[in-house]
């Protein structure tokens, strides 16, 4: 992350903008990228006043949804076949027992598994290709996947940009010291958000059906 900060603050206005919008809408279509950590980083130059927070919210909430937009595309013409590729290549992602949580919360919820995805980690990259796969009414997820994009990136944007601004005030002889520091305490409250937003889709979803219930069902048969 730390990295990304860098080379971030030595790019040009508009190559921030187009990495923040590239890299979040390939993280969107299902490959594991660090676009979450990319938009904080803006986030906290714009607070240093290198970029424009608006631009950097834009194209966050633009990456997000072109790319979780494309993601569903590419996971109804895939399908099953490529959710078993990418579990062969993305095992820590794409593994079948993410696999099976994430289609259980789709099969209950699947609408508030794309807004609320927006803030899991896994299933920030599983929503778009999931939704796809599973045959989600494309109208529903795309107003699903346009109010999540808009509330992750947008209120990530705001949130490092007060967050960076509030320290820049206070301490602006250590800039990086700052930086550094802002930056863990935009991913704590992010990993606290994605906790919430993982219990609320795991709460939705339907519960197991033990083995007892499983045999007196096959009894009534």
């Amino acid at each position: 992350m730390h990295d990304i900060g860098m080379w971030l603050s030595h790019a040009p206005a508009l190559l921030v903008y187009a990495t923040v919008a590239l890299l979040i809408g390939l993280e969107s279509m299902g490959i594991p990228l660090p676009g979450e950590a990319t938009l904080i980083s803006a986030a906290l130059l714009a607070a240093a006043g290198v970029v424009d927070p608006f631009a950097v919210a834009a194209a966050g909430i633009t990456g997000a949804v072109v790319g979780d937009s494309l993601g569903y595309y590419i996971g109804r013409r895939g399908g099953r076949s490529l959710l078993a590729r990418l579990g062969r290549r993305f095992p820590k992602h794409f593994g079948p027992e993410k696999i099976g949580t994430a289609e259980q919360v789709f099969a209950h919820s699947a609408v508030w598994a794309v807004f609320f995805g927006r803030f899991v980690v896994v299933l920030r990259v599983l929503a778009g290709p999931l939704a796809g796969t599973l045959r989600m009414p494309y109208k529903r997820f795309l107003a699903a996947n346009v109010a999540g994009g808009v509330v992750w990136a947008g209120g990530m944007t705001a949130l490092m940009y007060g967050l960076g601004s509030a320290a820049r005030i206070w301490l602006d002889h250590y800039s990086w010291v700052i930086f550094v520091g802002a930056l863990g305490l935009g991913m704590l409250i992010t990993g606290i958000a994605g906790m919430v937003a993982r219990r609320r889709l795991m709460a939705a979803a339907p519960e197991p059906e033990s083995p007892r219930e499983l045999a007196s069902a096959g009894q009534a048969r």
